[in-house]
């Protein structure tokens, strides 16, 4: 066994490139177990990037010196048929594998034990990298600049535990393998500089989210009404706290038939529609009932050049929830959440008002919009309440943390991200006609007849309270 395993060394490393590969063969195979072993005590650390040098860039470089170890060899071989054709002298051909001898015998079982430890190395290189590619870390991490502010809003998103590619690829190998072709020319794009800044949405390439979403969530289930309270804080000097109360008529499906809001994606209901790029000026809108009936409503641009390019699509979850887990928020919404939530003293005169101001302000980092919040606001302070300055220095500041800490989540100045970026699709903010629910329900849309998608309000929610200081329904509930 020993002349075997000389036998087989001598064939490894008798030429210059056999030798390298060989060498390169060893050096990655033990650091590739060395780390793997850190790895399994979990005393490696260095996030993404120690996953990518273990179990994706030392793997490529084992396999490199595993085809170079062969390509030396039939390179040795290839100058000895020239020598020998010129009358040289040259270096022993390949030995005959015959089997009845026990030296190739032993040979042959040296090479299969080294092929085997190669292959458990590489598929563990291989499994190991499929689940570093997968894990959230890579995805939000690994592209530091491009991928910072979905990664951010993601961690503050209702689906903070759900791995990314959970909603981005789903299960079954098709979708594995598009992601990972898609992502190659994603990883071209960063390497190169040629990504879009900020980059594009809705994504249309994304997988349907019925193949997703209803994954754990389902339109038939009946979800019924949904009691809500939301908090605003006026921009007097008292930061008065009112609240908008309402009953959002979320629906479901209900002895066999569909009501509320998910009307609109139910099993039995198909509606369609087509839409520019960004799905926000919508040109048509079909619905198929559940008797096959069509209805047909056009918009003012229905009849246009675009309108004519513009593909059908389905509706589904992501045409109202288009930000289920990178949500950008707005100055007013992130404001009232932190006085609510006391991340900002609401005792501080003024603080609703001059917080808002401070960050409409366009800054060109993360760090100088902290430094410019915070300063805005001591300033202010200083100036008009020279007392609260002095005696409540401390809040002021907190205060100015906090609101840097706003302009950190949601604007993103290295990839062009700033406020209204990106559109929330969800209701209807500020009543405007551009965004959300009046996309289609804006009393554009017309069937031949004349008849408009309905507008009415109350089929979707029930207004109880609108900005009041005390509102009379939450009385009535505590009482």
């Amino acid at each position: 066994m020993r002349e075997a395993i000389e036998r087989f060394l001598a064939t490894c490393t008798g030429n210059l490139i056999s030798l390298i590969g060989t060498g390169i063969t060893t050096a990655s195979a033990f650091l590739f177990v060395l780390l793997l072993l850190m790895h399994l005590v979990g005393e490696q650390e260095g996030g993404p990037y120690a996953g990518i040098l273990t179990f994706l860039i030392l793997p490529g470089v084992f396999l490199l010196g595993l085809a170079l170890i062969p390509i030396g060899i039939y390179r040795a071989r290839a100058r000895r048929r020239v020598a020998l054709a010129a009358g040289e002298a040259a270096g022993p051909a390949f030995a005959v594998l015959d089997f009845n001898k026990r030296s190739t015998r032993k040979a042959v079982l040296v090479f299969l034990v080294a092929t085997g430890v190669n292959a458990l190395i590489l598929g563990i290189g291989t499994y190991k990298g499929v689940e570093v590619m997968e894990s959230t870390a890579f995805c939000g991490t690994a592209c530091h600049t491009v991928m910072e502010p979905e990664h951010t809003t993601y961690q503050r998103s209702p689906h903070a535990r759900v791995r990314c590619v959970e909603c981005h690829i789903g299960s079954g190998a098709d979708w594995f393998v598009k992601s990972k072709l898609s992502g190659s020319w994603q990883l071209v794009s960063v390497a190169f500089d040629l990504y879009p800044r900020p980059i594009g949405t809705p994504v249309h390439s994304l997988r349907p989210a019925r193949e997703t979403c209803e994954e754990c969530h389902w339109p038939q289930k009946f979800v019924g009404d949904r009691f809500k309270v939301n908090t605003h804080f006026e921009e007097d000097e008292a930061n008065t706290e009112v609240k908008t109360v309402l009953v959002l008529k979320v629906g479901g499906e209900q002895a066999g038939r569909s009501h509320g809001i998910h009307w609109h994606v139910a099993p039995d209901e198909i509606v369609r529609y087509r839409a520019d790029d960004k799905r926000q000026t919508i040109y048509e809108v079909e619905m198929i009932d559940p008797q096959g009936e069509t209805t047909l409503w056009k918009g003012p641009e229905a009849d246009s050049p675009e309108a004519a390019s513009a593909a059908w699509r389905t509706m589904d979850c992501v045409d109202c929830h288009n930000r289920p887990s990178h949500v950008y928020r707005m100055p007013a919404d992130e404001l009232d959440t932190a006085l609510f939530e006391a991340r900002i003293d609401a005792t501080l005169p003024f603080i609703r008002r001059e917080a808002q101001k401070a960050l409409e302000v366009e800054y060109p980092s993360h760090e100088e919009a902290r430094e410019g919040i915070a300063k805005a606001l001591a300033d202010f302070y200083a100036a008009e309440y020279p007392d609260i300055a002095r005696d409540r220095a401390e809040a002021v500041a907190a205060a100015g943390r906090a609101v840097g800490d706003i302009y950190a989540w949601n604007v993103f100045p290295d990839m062009k991200v700033t406020w209204g970026t990106y559109v929330n699709h969800i209701g209807h903010p500020d009543m405007s006609t551009e965004v959300g629910c009046f996309r289609c329900h804006g009393g554009e849309h017309e069937t031949e007849d004349g008849d408009t998608i309905a507008m009415d309000c109350t089929t979707c929610h029930s207004l109880l309270a609108e900005r009041e200081e005390d509102p009379e329904i939450l009385q009535t509930l505590l009482d």
